[in-house]
C-alpha cells in the first residue's frame, strides 16, 4: 500500500477504522468484478485502487443515525459472514 495514497485518504476519511473497512469492503467488491472508477497508467495494487477512489471523491461512505439494536447486529454479523 502507497504510503502517499494513505495520507491522502486518511484527509477525507479520518477515522482509521472506517477507513480500513471501507478498503477492505470495496477490495472484495473489486475482486468478484473489477469495475474501478479510476483509471491509471500504473499498475496499482487494488488497495490503492480503492484509496485513490477515496481520495478522488469518487467513493464515499455513510454513517448510520443511531447505534442498531442487537437484531440488527445480528443481521449485519450474519451478512457479513455470508458474504
Amino acid at each position: 500500500m502507497r504510503d502517499d495514497y494513505l495520507k491522502q485518504a486518511l484527509q477525507v476519511v479520518q477515522n482509521p477504522n472506517i477507513l480500513i473497512n471501507l478498503v477492505s469492503r470495496r477490495v472484495r467488491q473489486l475482486r468478484k468484478k473489477n469495475n474501478s472508477s479510476i483509471e491509471s497508467l500504473e499498475h496499482l495494487e487494488l488497495e490503492d485502487v480503492v484509496l485513490r477512489e477515496i481520495f478522488e471523491g469518487k467513493l464515499t461512505y455513510e454513517l448510520p443515525d443511531e447505534e442498531p439494536d442487537e437484531d440488527d447486529l445480528s443481521e449485519i454479523i450474519s451478512s457479513l459472514a455470508s458474504e
